[in-house]
């Protein structure tokens, strides 16, 4: 049985833990070569071989999206390993808190560069193949659809307090997505944004607020336990949300069936509206 996604090449940021994760294996499940990153090399190798192990492709590119040079590296593999680019998933980030008047310069550049620029570098650095592709399959009298997924989240669509940083790059990458929409159209190119509510991964687990190391910071993250009951209160279904069910939402935005869908935000947080 052929899958939806047969011979398409899937760029994925942060892919190795999580939501990255689940994405990178549905898109591989149904067929599509992945690139995958991660700032971290072992989970990211370990996503390889879990694609492997299923006679799925896919090649790691390891290193922060925020680097010098990252993104033409992310596109360049693809483009030298698989022989091109037909999904584009922007999913990689973490949270990094505080009030406005605590919140520093670097923590609100970090959240910038990370969640809004990034994404942001690699769209332009794909921008050539793809437009170079589209061009060429025109002249061929083909039509080929390609598929941009970016992650943003309820507090980018409503603000979220202690997330100023946060909530400003992922309001912006609504912009950017709807942004693109207009521009990519030409290139048959679908263009959109997923919204996560409160999706359970090691960055929002009921935790007692623990920390992760990101390039030499020590980062606090999770959810306290006392406030999950409310939190799950306050979504109509109850519960949170799993990382396989937010990578069925950034599926969804990849397969043939979104075909004629583009510039729109899906949000993915259990009926949860503010």
């Amino acid at each position: 049985m052929m899958g939806k996604l047969d011979g398409k090449i899937a760029l994925l940021t942060g892919g190795g833990r999580g939501i990255g994760r689940s994405v990178a294996l549905r898109l591989a499940a149904e067929g599509a070569a992945v690139v995958l990153n991660d700032l971290d090399a072992e989970p990211a190798e370990a996503v390889v071989e879990e694609i492997e192990a299923l006679d799925g492709r896919a090649v790691a590119v390891v290193g922060s999206v925020t680097a010098e040079g990252f993104a033409g590296r992310l596109v360049n593999t693809a483009v030298e390993t698989f022989g091109g680019i037909d999904i584009i998933v922007n999913n990689a980030g973490y949270t990094w808190d505080a009030v406005i008047q605590k919140l520093t310069d670097e923590q609100w550049h970090a959240m910038l560069d990370l969640h809004l620029k990034a994404p942001f570098d690699i769209l332009r650095a794909a921008q050539p193949i793809i437009s170079a592709a589209a061009k060429k399959e025109r002249a061929e009298g083909r039509a080929v659809h390609r598929k941009v997924v970016n992650v943003s989240s309820v507090a980018g669509l409503h603000g979220s307090a202690g997330q100023a940083n946060y909530a400003s790059a992922k309001a912006g990458v609504v912009g950017l997505t709807k942004t693109l929409a207009h521009e990519w159209g030409r290139y048959n190119v679908n263009v959109n944004c997923v919204a996560f509510g409160y999706i359970e991964t090691r960055l929002s687990a009921p935790n007692d607020l623990g920390t992760i190391e990101v390039e030499g910071r020590e980062i606090k993250v999770g959810v306290r336990p006392e406030a999950v009951a409310g939190l799950k209160m306050l979504i109509p279904l109850g519960r949170a949300g799993t990382p396989d069910e937010a990578a069925g939402a950034v599926a969804l935005l990849t397969y043939p069936e979104s075909d004629f869908v583009s510039g729109q935000v899906l949000t993915v947080a259990g009926g949860y509206e503010y």
